[in-house]
């Protein structure tokens, strides 16, 4: 999200070539390999982090889907205490990342936008915008007929009134009781004070729902943690990406990138098999960090429901073990994943507590521009979001 994005040194940008585009606010110009450094500060300066250096590659380049397009903003010359600066220093920066999306028509790439950052001392001044419209131009002429965002809520209403942008969904917490514990019941305290009061109740729910979902896969599955995504996940992922019209492309390289060699290396994976062998889903959580008591179930895929219950169990007793106190997980408003979340034993996050989902259409005649106007209808976890870690 804009809250927590991700930006990266070595990156390089697949804007189109030249310092300038067609109707580009001239104040905006594509980044280049010089600016990683000032670019990983920036991101920490904006989001109050010291990592920006280590995370930021991973984010822009490493990924298997292409670079990201990147912009940014120089001061204006002499802007520090009226000296003549020796090198640009960056006040602005922005980006967005290509997705493939699977479609019965071949792959297509849309985009995501991540960093959205400005100095404090530079906002109100229109950077935000002139980025806004410039990566959008880019993200044009690269042919990616869609962009789409999850915004923090300073910034949604500036996009969706001055900028042309779309809210098509809303995003939602919800909350699997793993313990009986004070972390569980202050979790459950965001909902209000009978749900916090009903914790041990919600605790035994959710010890039920564990209990029938090993009784559905029981001698029908074997769940083995996994160090690595293999190629026969390809076809895993492949057969469960026509259930939705908009699915992120996961194969093994992707999911590797995605979850497997993020820079926390706090991603677990869970495979599911048939007594045979044969691969039919997968589940990856993110661990809860020194301290905190809330882990995530970052995704799942599975090709039935027995596959879907062998990764969902494992994805909580792996979470339950490991001492978080609850499990979450985000689904879009009226989603299947928001559907299976309730099967699940999954409780609701208060309606407050959703944020918007937005969509840019650069190109309205694609086919895909239907389907981007109505996010209920994408494949979309935890582990879509534009930021590596959940929070």
């Amino acid at each position: 999200m804009h809250t927590d994005p991700t930006s990266s040194p070595t990156h390089r940008t697949a804007a189109p070539s030249g310092d300038a585009i067609t109707g580009a606010d001239p104040r905006t110009r594509p980044a280049r390999s010089g600016d990683d450094a000032q670019i990983a500060a920036l991101f920490d300066t904006c989001f109050r982090r010291e990592d920006g250096a280590a995370v930021l590659p991973w984010r822009y380049t490493a990924g298997p889907h292409g670079p990201s397009l990147v912009r940014v903003v120089e001061a204006e010359p002499g802007a520090a205490a009226g000296a003549e600066r020796a090198t640009p220093s960056l006040v602005a920066s922005y980006a967005a990342s290509p997705r493939i999306l699977v479609t019965p028509a071949g792959p297509v790439t849309v985009g995501q936008t991540g960093d959205v950052m400005t100095l404090p001392s530079e906002r109100g001044k229109g950077l935000f915008s002139a980025l806004d419209r410039a990566v959008m131009e880019d993200a044009r002429a690269a042919g990616w007929p869609v962009v789409f965002g999850l915004p923090n809520s300073a910034s949604a209403h500036i996009f969706t009134r001055d900028l042309g942008w779309l809210e098509v969904g809303r995003i939602r917490p919800w909350t699997f009781v793993l313990a009986r514990d004070s972390g569980a019941r202050a979790e459950r305290l965001r909902v209000g004070r009978v749900a916090a009061a009903l914790t041990p109740w919600a605790y035994w729910r959710g010890t039920m729902c564990m209990g029938r979902m090993k009784d559905l896969f029981f001698a029908k599955a074997n769940v083995v943690a996994i160090a690595r995504f293999r190629p026969e996940v390809d076809a895993v992922t492949a057969a469960a990406a026509g259930t939705d019209p908009w699915t992120v492309r996961r194969d093994h390289a992707y999911l590797n990138w995605r979850y497997t060699d993020a820079p926390s290396r706090r991603f677990k994976v869970h495979g599911v098999f048939e007594p045979s062998g044969a691969m039919r889903g997968y589940a990856v959580v993110q661990l809860p960090a020194r301290g905190e008591s809330v882990g995530y179930i970052a995704d799942l895929v599975a090709l039935d429901r027995v596959a879907f219950a062998a990764a969902m169990e494992a994805a909580l007793s792996h979470l339950r073990k490991a001492g978080a106190s609850v499990a979450r997980a985000h689904a879009l408003e009226g989603s299947r994943w928001q559907r299976d979340l309730v099967w699940s034993g999954f409780r609701a996050g208060k309606a407050e507590d959703s944020k918007p989902v937005i969509a840019r259409l650069l190109d309205e005649a694609h086919p895909l521009a239907r389907v981007a106007r109505d996010a209920s209808s994408w494949t979309f976890t935890d582990g879509d979001r534009d930021a590596e870690l959940m929070s």
